[in-house]
């Protein structure tokens, strides 16, 4: 391992050169892919070199346990204690940087919700659930872009798919696909009983046209009037767009725009992104290091997590987390899940990575 950060230390410093030479400037692209690559090294070489120097404080303080004064001696064992103790955090840290990097984390995300079992209670719960993350987005400093809605009559959600755009966006939404949970009592709930609803979550990255190639050749466009709200518009022009991927039958549907145009690009977006996934999937089903990798399969079916409402707390099943903070989770203050999932799944990697060394 330290060879190895060895070699990227020295890397990080011949791109230290290269940034300071002035002529770099007037390359702009190659100015661009070398600040990128330097901040890419920046917390590893950071990490390694402060695991040089308390090393070598360490060594340095190991000497004077045997020094005639007592108070030098003293103070000497508090400083190797102290080393003894930050050596191994800073390693298990650089073990993590070391792990390869999810191609898809940089990218931005499209989000699925739909409500599951449980009626009108599970559009509700699906519309909260869009409300959560949208909230959570704005704390990250994330934009939100609607690109299609099916509204339920009680005014939940039976299906909302939005574009989530900003920096790191797959990295953090990545563990919240699967099947999610509520437990409470319904507004319509005359007897005051709890009830289970479920909704589910389908987290995608963003493709773009080097990341999946789509040929006119394999698509069936269909276009006809759109249903819903607008007015005498929806009865006039056929804007709404269904987009049919012959190869494997995946079908995508956008009607919220008035220009079919519009509807015909979100419409792409978001079969592209779902290709993706799509062979993403596969591509972790044949790799059964990549599958340990994960955390939990994020499979629709699964339940990952539940809301219970009347204990005020939310569980997640995949780590066995029980939060009592449902209320600030609701507004959109996820981190702590998102912090302690991602956790998981960098202590699966290391395992899988100790496994097959």
């Amino acid at each position: 391992m330290f060879a190895k950060l060895e070699g990227l230390e020295k890397k990080y410093m011949e791109l230290e050169e290269s940034l300071a030479d002035p002529e770099i400037f007037n390359d702009q692209e190659r100015y661009r892919k070398l600040t990128k690559a330097h901040a890419d090294l920046d917390d590893v070489v950071s990490l390694f070199r402060r695991h040089r120097a308390v090393k070598e404080e360490m060594e340095e303080n190991r000497l004077l346990l045997h020094d005639e004064d007592a108070g030098i001696r003293e103070m000497a064992q508090e400083e190797v204690a102290r080393a003894e103790k930050e050596l191994p955090e800073i390693e298990h840290a650089l073990k993590v940087a070391l792990l390869p990097p999810d191609p898809l984390d940089e990218k931005n995300t499209i989000l699925e919700i739909r409500a599951g079992t449980g009626g009108e209670e599970a559009a509700l719960f699906a519309a909260d659930l869009f409300r959560m993350y949208t909230r959570y987005a704005e704390l990250q400093g994330w934009k939100v872009e609607i690109l299609s809605e099916s509204d339920s009559e009680s005014g939940g959600y039976k299906e909302i798919i939005c574009l989530i755009s900003g920096s790191r966006v797959y990295s953090h939404l990545k563990y919240e696909a699967g099947t999610h949970r509520v437990q409470r009592v319904p507004v319509t709930e005359t007897q005051g009983r709890i009830h289970t609803s479920a909704a589910t979550v389908a987290v995608l990255p963003e493709a773009d046209a080097v990341d999946i190639q789509i040929r006119p050749e394999d698509l069936r466009i269909d276009v006809y009037r759109a249903s819903g709200a607008g007015g005498q518009h929806v009865n006039k022009t056929e804007s709404a767009v269904r987009i049919t991927h012959i190869p494997t039958g995946t079908v995508v549907t956008c009607q919220d725009e008035r220009s079919q145009h519009k509807n015909r690009d979100r419409a792409m977006k978001v079969l592209a992104s779902r290709l993706l996934a799509s062979e993403r999937e596969r591509q972790s089903s044949e790799m059964s290091a990549d599958r340990r990798a994960q955390v939990g399969s994020g499979d629709r079916s699964e339940r990952i997590r539940t809301y219970n409402f009347p204990q005020g707390r939310c569980t997640d099943h995949r780590i066995n987390l029980t939060l009592y903070s449902l209320d600030k989770i609701m507004l959109g203050e996820i981190g702590p899940l998102i912090e302690a999932l991602a956790t998981a799944a960098q202590t699966e990697a290391l395992k899988a990575q100790a496994e097959g060394d």
